[in-house]
């Protein structure tokens, strides 16, 4: 079919400024959704982030105290708390931590390779645990060992202690020691004697998931520390399985027995690990959201300024499509005719588009350390727009089609 896209652009020259107008809306749009596309993406990939913890049946419970205590007196506490949490029948294992994954925020510290680095190798989240820390969180020990019992100190408030040893995350040890030869090495994270890494687990995701955490992703470790302090402590709790809501139950009763000097938040008291995953990820949930129905309604209001424009063209035409269907021009020809003018300004506002879309994401990446957008995100939007352009004007065409040979005939 020829397509006669001469007379097409001699017929556009004489509508500049709606053709420029449409060409440049459809330019923004592409180049808004394109990046849109590509950080809803990036936030439902965080959604499904591994946190190497055993979710379906571990929960944490946020101790506050209700009174000031040295730190031997909440050490014997924590002791006897945890003991009375291991003991009951829906419980696996527990636990007296800092901080859990993706709580938000959190501890973390520079990495240095030798005590006289100024620049950090990296930055790693810093957990602190005893034996037990591990397995209540259903970590995964891929290499070395666990804490010995002799190895845990006890850490109170506003102390200053560098343990000898620490367990450390896959991605930091890889992150540290390309070569895989991490077990058994030194290093100082911000601390001016050596600690040896005894062990590697296969994925402990970070406290906080902010963008700067997404940069160090994984990277954690573990000191073998008992938290003792007097403001309050994580009892970090792993049910048996199928026995959460048991465990869920009977903890905060356990717990209460023993002393009533507690305070449980009512909000963020206790929580299982699909409460603090939904929690962590709100924001990333709702930027999603919100990415989306902006796309939404760019892609619908340039649907309708195509519609509009078209359907102002078809009626300012009239006569001269009479005239052409006058002259043996099929239905067919008039319908090809408009959506390959169509064609055009959208191709000339896709190829703007993306050249403005990939400028926007360069300088996101500068601004604000975004991940570089992948091209495929590009070709999506250069295809929706174009599908879009000819879907919108595909109504109005197919009634310019239908003008009778007669109109040639009438006055204008």
């Amino acid at each position: 079919m020829n397509l006669q896209i001469r007379p097409v652009l001699i017929a556009l020259r004489r509508h500049k400024a709606g053709t420029v107008l449409i060409a440049l809306q459809i330019a923004l749009t592409l180049a808004i959704v394109c990046n849109a596309l590509f950080i809803i993406h990036q936030r439902l990939a965080n959604l499904s982030v591994v946190s190497g913890v055993d979710e379906a049946d571990v929960f944490v419970i946020t101790n506050q105290w209700a009174t000031d205590s040295p730190t031997p007196q909440v050490d014997a506490q924590v002791k006897a708390d945890v003991l009375a949490l291991r003991q009951l029948p829906a419980v696996l294992d527990a636990t007296p931590a800092s901080g859990y994954p993706l709580q938000g925020g959190g501890w973390d510290n520079p990495v240095t390779m030798t005590p006289e680095q100024i620049k950090p190798s990296t930055d790693s989240a810093v957990y602190l645990g005893d034996e037990h820390f591990i397995d209540t969180l259903g970590l995964k020990l891929i290499a070395g060992r666990n804490f010995r019992p002799d190895e845990v100190t006890v850490f109170g408030t506003q102390q200053a202690i560098y343990p000898p040893t620490v367990i450390v995350s896959k991605a930091l040890a890889d992150k540290l020691f390309p070569d895989g030869n991490a077990l058994g090495k030194g290093i100082y994270p911000m601390s001016p004697t050596p600690t040896t890494i005894i062990g590697i687990v296969d994925t402990l995701q970070r406290q906080g998931v902010d963008q700067d955490s997404n940069t160090y992703a994984g990277q954690s470790l573990i000191w073998p520390l008992r938290s003792a302090d007097s403001r309050g402590v994580f009892y970090i709790v792993r049910a048996r399985p199928g026995q959460l809501a048991d465990a869920m139950r009977e903890a905060p009763k356990a717990l209460i027995a023993l002393s009533r000097q507690r305070i449980f938040d009512p909000q963020n008291g206790i929580q299982d690990y699909a409460t603090i995953r939904r929690k962590a990820y709100d924001s990333d949930r709702g930027m999603a959201i919100l990415m989306g129905i902006i796309s939404v309604v760019l892609l619908a209001i340039t649907a309708a300024g195509i519609v509009g424009l078209t359907s102002f063209w078809v009626g300012q035409r009239r006569k001269q499509i009479g005239v052409r269907r006058a002259l043996g021009a099929r239905q067919s020809d008039i319908l090809v005719y408009f959506l390959t003018e169509n064609f055009l300004i959208s191709t000339a506002g896709v190829v703007l588009g993306a050249v403005l879309a990939i400028a926007f994401n360069l300088w996101t990446e500068t601004r604000f350390a975004m991940a570089p957008m992948s091209m495929t995100y590009v070709g999506i939007g250069v295809l929706v727009l174009l599908l879009l352009g000819q879907g919108a004007t595909f109504a109005p065409a197919l009634r310019a089609s239908r003008v009778p040979p007669v109109e040639a005939t009438r006055s204008v």
